[in-house]
């Protein structure tokens, strides 16, 4: 797992970096320049652009006039800086870099506030402010960053955008200087990965700067990363003499009359993530249906509101919810009184939880819940930020010891020590009905086979988001459709294995 770090932890990394290497500040600051520079120069190669670099007077400040200067001897034939002068403080890594500008002979101006010269260039690297802003912007700089939003330039930002805090609550109003793309250092910031970012930047991308790597590997952080190898180190490939019984027996709680495909995908999902035995618990209307679109499904019939009768311990683990109804409360107290075993809760289960909070002490430990942002405020109460939401996932999942899965672009993993693991797998495409219940199936399967509940539940959403990612961009597909993800995480789950046996 990837450590995500606050931006003070950020600056300790630096300081460590420059204390154990040894390199001295300036260096280490052009060591992320020369990055910065070379990822630009590969991805905006016209060396004609007109290019104006703003500069604060800090050390992202710093950054931009290294960029600047780097730039220029790259060939970069139209590059200007503009240095927003709004104070007479600057740390030395600035003034360092701002002769070495002039030395080489870059063209510059020095901004006063309410004063902001005609803008031509095409594209504006933003080095204004960079990590550790704790408060909104105001005066001079707010007034550039409105000017700069009002022009609708291509904007690159170094680190962070400008205004944008890295950690704790995102105004969606704050004085943000937009940016088409953020170019940031070591690690993703924090609040990259919510949805508030969406309005301020259209995509980030982390470079390595060779900050310490044993500071990183053991700093302590409750935010993690999830990353491939991460997956391929937990997945359990099969062996010899392995058999249906050995895979487990999913038994999943779905579907009303007019919502069988909930029940369908979710239980195809459960059967193509591995589990050895499903079973879908069904209406009786939907049995034709079951049949038809998955043989190797088996059924439960149920009237539409009660179960029938269930012999618990033949299943492993237990999953309800999708396309079930509002009103099937009697079928989801008989599961939660009767099942002791870790179950999945995801849509209507949520919802009918939400109105009868005294389950809760029904729900037997590790349990997983599902939730996207509407379920999750019904569940916990209303929030404004997704900062508290994840706040409230961390202390929901710690005090009620359950795996809790808030979907997102980034989906969050609360785990009952306290972890939260942003999954970075998935894209747009898959914004369908229908693929929360392929993830809810998958998270099961993998359940039922004997993974651990945190494991089933990060392996479930990074793989669900890669088979998802391997559609769209290896078959060039603007939707992804649920069942072809279903179908999909065979394929994927291999691809996964055989790194590991490899």
């Amino acid at each position: 797992m990837l450590k995500l770090l606050t931006s003070a932890q950020m600056h300790q990394a630096d300081a460590q970096t420059i204390q154990t290497e040894p390199i001295t500040s300036v260096d280490l600051m052009e060591r992320a320049c020369k990055a910065f520079t070379s990822f630009f120069c590969n991805h905006f190669p016209d060396k004609n652009s007109r290019i104006a670099v703003y500069c604060g007077t800090g050390n992202n400040g710093g950054d931009g006039l290294a960029i600047a200067r780097l730039l220029k001897a790259d060939q970069y034939r139209q590059v200007d800086v503009k240095v927003a002068r709004f104070s007479d403080r600057s740390t030395p890594d600035f003034d360092t870099n701002f002769n070495r500008v002039k030395e080489a002979s870059v063209p510059f101006i020095e901004l006063k506030p309410n004063d902001f010269p005609q803008e031509n260039a095409e594209i504006l690297i933003d080095a204004l402010l960079g990590s550790g802003l704790n408060k909104p912007l105001n005066g001079a700089y707010a007034d550039l960053v409105n000017h700069l939003n009002q022009l609708k330039k291509q904007v690159i930002a170094v680190d962070v955008p400008t205004g944008f805090f890295t950690e704790g609550v995102v105004d969606p109003k704050a004085v943000v200087l937009k940016a088409e793309l953020v170019i940031t250092f070591q690690l993703p910031k924090i609040n990259f990965l919510l949805p508030e970012s969406a309005a301020f930047m259209d995509d980030f991308v982390v470079l390595d700067i060779g900050l310490d790597k044993d500071f990183l590997t053991n700093i302590e952080s409750d935010y993690l990363l999830v990353e491939e190898k991460d997956v391929v180190k937990t997945v359990s490939p099969r062996k010899k003499f392995q058999h249906k019984g050995t895979f487990g027996h999913a038994l999943l709680i779905a579907g009303q009359a007019k919502t069988m495909g909930a029940a369908l995908l979710c239980s195809s999902a459960a059967v193509y993530a591995g589990a050895g035995l499903t079973t879908a618990c069904i209406p009786a209307p939907g049995l034709m249906a079951l049949n038809a679109y998955l043989p190797e499904i088996m059924a439960l019939l149920r009237e539409e509101k009660q179960l029938p009768e269930i012999e618990w311990a033949t299943f492993t683990v237990i999953a309800a919810g999708p396309g079930l109804g509002k009103d099937a409360v009697e079928l989801l107290e008989a599961l939660l009184s009767n099942f002791k075993k870790p179950v999945v809760l995801d849509a209507d289960a949520l919802n009918m939880l939400s109105e009868n909070p005294n389950w809760w002490k029904l729900i037997p430990e590790n349990s997983i819940i599902t939730p996207h942002m509407k379920e999750f405020d019904r569940l916990f109460g209303e929030h404004h930020s997704w900062w508290q939401r994840l706040k409230t996932a961390k202390q929901q999942a710690v005090e009620k010891k359950i795996v809790v899965v808030l979907k997102n672009q980034y989906t969050i993993i609360a785990t009952p020590d306290g972890q939260l693991y942003f999954n970075p797998t998935g894209n747009p495409a898959m914004g369908t009905g229908g693929m929360g219940d392929v993830l809810t199936g998958i998270i099961t399967g993998l359940l039922a086979q004997g993974y651990q509940p945190k494991d089933a539940a990060f392996i479930g959403v990074f793989l669900h988001g890669k088979a998802g990612d391997e559609l769209t961009f290896s078959k060039n597909l603007s939707v992804v459709l649920p069942e072809q993800v279903s179908k999909q995480i065979p394929l994927t789950l291999g691809k996964l294995m055989a790194q590991k046996n490899g």
